[in-house]
């Protein structure tokens, strides 16, 4: 019943805050509808009785029937008489109903919201631009989900049957006869099962399982609990965020100051989202030595101590301290965002990706900061034919030696056992697994951040998306949305004085913080997003952790060469309020051979020139001389553009790193950047694409020199 009622407010929240939709001056086919092709096969009779009870929205008259009648791209899963009757028994054995039928509903308002989750979970809408899915365009990456949400706000996933040939959408199998039927708005798949993925929080979740001693994740839960974390675990969305939107104190668009920008949308919602690697209750049993259900919190302290799991932690019973053992080894296992499978490492434009084939080719990570004590996490992927496993898995913390040579062809060439990683296992995202706010990946070896993963990282040269950077853009959506509608292509991210949406960033007053996904244009970014922040341009941003005490570079990538591009003053420190100005400002105008401005090009040389074939020591010399004035050549692994191109980023004049820092950091301090415009003009803007973090052991390293990758 607790589950039932978490699962009814919520969706009742949601339902509450979509505006009208009124069907009545969309233009109505002639030609068959979803809904009238429902209308004449009888097996889905009782879907559409429903269809034309439940509304559109608590603000309209209008019924969701109505709308599968009118012009539109809907992608609709509906569910058979027998799937719906399966679910009023289900019902009754959860004992919600005394029998499975709407009759026996005793609470008009339980009837109400029960309706409301079958319709609302079976429907996708396009809208104007966004094609139905058929099956081929379903996801193809197990555990993956749709780019759009259903009407009921979630995300649907997609798993497949190898031996029987069966998609199951979040809990629903297709079995491939009744799918793909065209209709002309939208596309109907018959549905074997009501699709009704739950709406609890993983806390929630944990919280059941602990109650329950419930066999597969019951010791990361009581570990979890025993940290104190399933309060943050509860969090789905930000309530406060959601009323200043719904009531319009926040603008839902703004024009941008460089008119030929266009209009940039403000997020809809702003909610939480958690990924958890977590060792299986299979694990534990095997390396304690018990039965999941007898293990304690003293036998994984124990064995913690044993294996040396957190090099410096404090062993106390203050579980909730961020310097606690346990917390440290728990909330090293939890990111702050929500990944799905086919986020955990994402791919675009690397050299020899296809877009059609979606075959990851060469090495790609990404590197996110983990909840509780912040440290570095790498989510790796070699992609099939450069891995020394035939397989695009995905591994935590792998280092394997790689073929990175100037003419070489970045594969795995081998990988110590000590330097292998951690295989993330394919997530369950059926019934009660499907939480809302949070993705558990299994795994089956133990996660620790070790001296061996930090001496690793520290030897590593770490890249990372601007927009990775930030959790509310990967919880919302925003980051390689990879729709073509112009409000997930071009997103505002409002002033913290309107409202601090992102929270490791500041923004200030008539800053026009925007962000574009760049899909289809072509860019030389990479993986093909872009920020540009205009207006006054000074903002402030928390960086990512590093993994050891030592000298580093952090450096700054960009398409530079634009008259639009602005210049800055860049301050460095770890005090956000009172950060040093770091050398003379950078002119993001400057590119290999010219400074580009309204008032017209002027050569400046940065020492730029195009590799040689048969010359590596007069490449190696062109790089010295352009580190020298603080700049280096793009990186070898992305192509200069759209996915395919034959141009690198390196062999592009146009995309450059900067050197912003050199200096000791310190994985115990926090560090900040701030970029202030020192133009007065708003049409310029701050350009961002990618950042990175050298240690002087390869920047500086006399026996095996920085890679060209």
């Amino acid at each position: 019943m607790k589950n039932f009622l978490y699962s009814m407010l919520f969706l009742l929240a949601i339902v509450g805050c979509k505006e009208e939709i009124d069907t009545s001056d969309r233009y109505v086919f002639k030609e068959e509808t979803i809904s009238s092709y429902l209308e004449k096969h009888p097996q889905y009779s009782e879907y559409l009785k429903l269809l034309y009870t439940v509304p559109v929205s608590v603000r309209s008259e209008s019924t969701v029937g109505q709308l599968m009648s009118a012009r539109g791209n809907y992608t609709c899963f509906a569910p058979t008489n027998e799937a719906i009757q399966t679910y009023l028994e289900g019902l009754v054995e959860e004992g919600l109903i005394a029998e499975p039928s709407w009759k026996a509903f005793t609470d008009e308002h339980k009837l109400d919201s029960i309706q409301k989750v079958i319709v609302y979970n079976s429907i996708i809408d396009g809208g104007d631009n966004i094609a139905a899915y058929e099956t081929g365009a379903f996801p193809t990456t197990e555990g993956a989900e749709f780019t759009l949400p259903n009407m009921y706000d979630r995300k649907l996933s997609v798993r497949y049957d190898d031996v029987e040939d069966i998609y199951y959408v979040s809990n629903c199998p297709l079995d491939g006869t009744n799918q793909n039927i065209p209709a002309t708005n939208g596309v109907i798949h018959a549905a074997n099962r009501v699709i009704n993925p739950s709406n609890n929080s993983v806390g929630h979740y944990f919280s059941t399982i602990i109650e329950n001693k419930k066999e597969g994740y019951y010791v990361m839960a009581m570990l979890a609990d025993a940290c104190g974390l399933i309060d943050t675990l509860d969090l789905i969305r930000d309530e406060a965020y959601e009323e200043l939107y719904q009531t319009g104190v926040l603008p839902e668009k703004i024009t941008s100051v460089e008119k030929s920008s266009g209009d940039f949308y403000t997020p809809e919602h702003r909610y939480y989202g958690y990924t958890i690697f977590a060792e299986t209750d299979e694990f534990w049993s095997s390396v304690i030595g018990k039965p999941y259900t007898d293990i304690t919190i003293s036998d994984i302290r124990d064995y913690l101590l044993k294996v040396n799991a957190c090099p410096g932690a404090v062993d106390d019973e203050n579980y909730e301290s961020e310097n606690n053992l346990l917390n440290q080894f728990v909330t090293y296992h939890i990111l702050p965002e929500r990944l799905s499978t086919d986020r955990l490492v994402n791919h675009y434009n690397e050299r020899g990706y296809s877009l059609t084939a979606k075959n990851p080719a060469v090495p790609m990570a990404e590197y996110y900061t983990t909840m509780g004590k912040r440290r570095l996490m790498k989510i790796y992927q070699a992609g099939t034919r450069y891995s020394l496993t035939g397989k695009a898995d995905v591994f935590l913390n792998r280092f394997p030696v790689l073929d990175n040579g100037r003419h070489g062809t970045y594969k795995e060439l081998s990988c110590v056992p000590e330097n292998e990683g951690v295989l993330v296992g394919v997530p369950k995202t059926d019934g009660e697994n499907d939480v809302r706010n949070a993705v558990i990946y299994p795994i089956d070896k133990l996660l620790t951040y070790s001296d061996n993963t930090r001496d690793q990282l520290l030897r590593s040269r770490i890249r990372w998306d601007v927009a990775g950077m930030w959790p509310e853009f990967i919880n919302n959506d925003i980051r390689l949305n990879e729709n073509t509608d112009i409000k997930h292509l071009n997103v505002y991210i409002p002033s913290d004085n309107m409202y601090k949406y992102l929270k490791d960033v500041t923004i200030s007053d008539d800053t026009e913080f925007d962000y574009w996904t760049g899909r289809g244009k072509g860019w030389r970014n990479y993986l093909g997003d872009e920020m540009t922040i205009r207006g006054s341009q000074d903002v402030i941003f928390k960086l990512p952790p590093v993994p050891r005490q030592g000298t580093y570079e952090l450096r700054y990538a960009m398409q530079c060469g634009g008259i639009y591009r602005t210049m800055v003053q860049v301050y460095f420190g770890t005090d956000p309020d009172n950060l040093p100005a770091q050398g003379i400002p950078m002119d993001l105008r400057q590119g290999a051979h010219y400074r580009y401005t309204k008032g017209g090009n002027y050569v400046s040389d940065i020492g730029w020139d195009t590799d040689q074939e048969d010359d590596d020591d007069y490449n190696a010399e062109v790089d010295k001389k352009m580190r020298n004035n603080d700049f280096m050549k793009g990186c070898n692994l992305i192509c200069s553009g759209a996915p395919g191109v034959a141009t690198m980023m390196r062999g592009d004049e146009l995309c450059l790193r900067r050197i912003l820092v050199r200096q000791t950091m310190d994985p115990e301090k926090t560090y900040y950047i701030r970029f202030k415009t020192v133009l007065d003009d708003p049409a310029t803007y701050l350009y961002m694409d990618y950042f990175e973090y050298c240690a002087k052991e390869v920047y500086d390293n006399p026996s095996a020199p920085e890679d060209i990758w």
